[in-house]
């Protein structure tokens, strides 16, 4: 006899359509309500405890921002697109010419991964220094705010201390590409909801 189309593989409500979107509505569908609380919960405190971890580098590197990602290719080959840096910003070690920092200017948004080259002391002890990226021709003058020609200690978000090459692509195809970053947290949250305890 011929099958019904209930009884056909994928057939059904969805039909051939039915992929893994519907697959997922149904297992939510399946929970009980206990059971959800529960998978909502598991989720929220991942979230909490990776923002806990975040917090706790805060405190102990002294940097607003411990990890950061370098985006173009202004300090190769010391650093390249990618490289993931590790930070630290303690107030009490003197910064020196030919240490890498991280800076924020006013105006732009996303601090920026150069080398300091030139320190210059002012006799109360203020220190002013100036920046470069290793492969680009000229400093950071440029780069820095109208009428501002050294940067000061306040600027600096950190001093690079360690990298691990290349990890920090997924941040920048996610940034390059918003529809995939929110993909990809789609389905980690998915993950995380639908997960069963073994």
């Amino acid at each position: 006899r011929l099958a019904s189309p209930q009884e056909l593989p994928g057939a059904g409500w969805g039909g051939a359509a039915r992929g893994p979107a519907m697959d997922l509505f149904g297992d939510l569908r399946r929970m009980n309500k206990r059971q959800l609380y529960y998978q909502v919960l598991n989720f929220a405190m991942i979230v909490s405890s990776a923002l806990m971890i975040w917090k706790g580098l805060i405190v102990i590197t002294g940097s607003e921002s411990p990890i950061v990602v370098v985006l173009s290719g202004s300090m190769e080959p010391a650093f390249h697109r990618g490289d993931l840096l590790f930070l630290t910003n303690f107030h009490d070690d003197p910064i020196r010419a030919g240490e890498i920092v991280v800076f924020k200017v006013e105006g732009r948004d996303i601090p920026i991964v150069h080398r300091v080259i030139k320190i210059h002391e002012k006799e109360n002890g203020n220190i002013k220094f100036l920046t470069k990226g290793d492969n680009n021709e000229v400093d950071d003058r440029g780069l820095y705010k109208e009428g501002q020609n050294w940067l000061e200690k306040k600027d600096v978000v950190g001093r690079a201390r360690g990298f691990l090459p290349y990890v920090g692509m997924v941040t920048i195809i996610m940034n390059d590409y918003p529809k995939f970053k929110y993909a990809l947290l789609a389905v980690m949250g998915a993950y995380v909801l639908l997960k069963r305890e073994s």
